[in-house]
């Protein structure tokens, strides 16, 4: 991503940064998920509920506005916390219809502002705020222009979006409890967006939270502060988080084998193929049978632009790679290919990328003594599984030709 997020503050590049994400939208109302946890008859103008606690900012409308929406779940007393929660999804390995009916609970009460007005004293950015940065689940008071329509908004970046409608007046009812670690950054106005991220980071806060941390626009330079898209945010924090952990793993030695990792979820399948080479990274994304193939990567001196052709997947999945050897202090190349299946037939948001590649390295390791046994018993176990042939793939992969072809230091000696 850009330094420090400059894209949020200059309009030229917040429409490139726009341009580049999948814009295909689905709405699924009448698709075989239905509406199984609210009806048309019990949304209401006004209610009580619970927030999960979750802030969306939304970047539909014309730069620099943006609508703002507080996400909650009319008339519930407890547990918000799981209609916004993909690591507890995955860790329990809840289904897509669940994972539906979560999102379609949730309401979104929205308003319109500008990116710039998070600096300004302002009674709903600022109730805001409070439920962006507290840890459990707000409950709130809410009052809606008009009754909310049961739609839901499917995209491939971020999580389903539910019933929404304009907000006329929100109050929280309940005590707000925000760590003493979020409200430093927040109270701290000469600490960068970067390096708050990697405080928080350090402090145990996941890649969900961090994101919405960022989007609320509580974290940077006080002349800077801004409302970030949480699009733009997700993102955000998948390359910032690895760029710090990318700074560490280059000073670690090479992984001593060859191993392979395979794994899943919803649908999603990564194939993990790690050299013992200096670190690099590349990505693959087929949707089968017989889909589009789309490809980036990196070298050990990273890229400078935005990964156009996988996108958020890029980031999101690089991200806990890169966690993984952070672990065992180890650095080395990395090809990755990625098998959507039917299965995974609406989309739930970049997160199962991110998870599904968790997963992944979950599974058992398998090792080998050369490339050329990873690479055979890769294109083995693929066709076994998928009925589909990696050879072209390989042969486009720029990793493996770079290992193939670049001078090795122990050729001399």
């Amino acid at each position: 991503m850009i330094k420090d997020f400059d894209v949020f503050k200059n309009k030229k590049l917040f429409e490139k940064e726009k341009r580049i994400i999948p814009k295909k939208r689905w709405d699924i109302t009448d698709s075989k998920y239905g509406f199984k946890s609210i009806e048309l008859k019990d949304l209401k103008k006004e209610f009580y509920g619970a927030s999960p606690p979750t802030v969306f900012v939304g970047s539909k409308l014309t730069y620099p506005n943006v609508n703002i929406g507080v996400m909650s779940v009319p008339d519930l007393k407890e547990n918000a916390k799981i209609y916004d929660s993909p690591n507890y999804w995955s860790e329990n390995e809840i289904k897509s219809e669940q994972i539906i009916n979560f999102r379609q609970s949730l309401i979104n009460s929205r308003f319109r502002a500008r990116i710039f007005d998070v600096r300004q004293s302002n009674k709903m950015i600022e109730i805001m705020k409070e439920i962006g940065m507290a840890t459990i689940q707000s409950d709130i008071e809410v009052k809606l222009n008009k009754k909310p329509k049961p739609r839901l908004n499917l995209d491939s970046h971020l999580l389903p979006m539910g019933p929404s409608a304009e907000l006329k007046n929100i109050k929280i009812v309940s005590n707000s409890k925000i760590p003493g670690f979020v409200d430093k950054v927040y109270s701290d106005t000469d600490l960068k967006s970067v390096d708050a991220l990697k405080y928080l980071y350090g402090k145990g806060l996941d890649e969900h939270s961090l994101s919405q941390i960022l989007s609320i626009g509580v974290t940077g330079l006080k002349k800077n502060r801004i409302l970030v898209p949480t699009r733009n945010s997700i993102t955000a924090v998948d390359d910032s988080i690895g760029k710090f952990l990318l700074s560490k793993i280059r000073d670690y030695k090479m992984m001593n084998d060859y191993c392979l990792y395979f794994g899943g979820h919803l649908g999603n399948y990564y194939l993990i193929l790690f050299f013992p080479e200096l670190f690099s990274y590349e990505l693959f994304e087929m949707v089968l049978p017989g889909g589009e193939v789309m490809t980036d990567y990196e070298t050990y001196k990273g890229r400078k632009n935005y990964a156009e052709e996988t996108a958020g997947g890029y980031y999101a999945a690089r991200l806990p790679i890169l966690q993984f050897l952070d672990k065992i202090k180890r650095q080395g190349s990395v090809l990755v290919l990625r098998f959507v299946l039917p299965e995974y037939d609406i989309p739930l948001g970049v997160w199962v990328c991110r998870n599904s590649v968790k997963k992944s390295l979950d599974s058992k390791p398998i090792y080998f003594k050369t490339d050329n046994e990873m690479l055979e018993y890769a294109k083995e176990m693929i066709i076994n599984n998928f009925r589909f042939n990696i050879n072209s793939i390989l042969n486009m992969s720029k990793i493996l030709q770079i290992i193939k072809t670049q001078m090795k230091l122990n050729k001399w000696f």
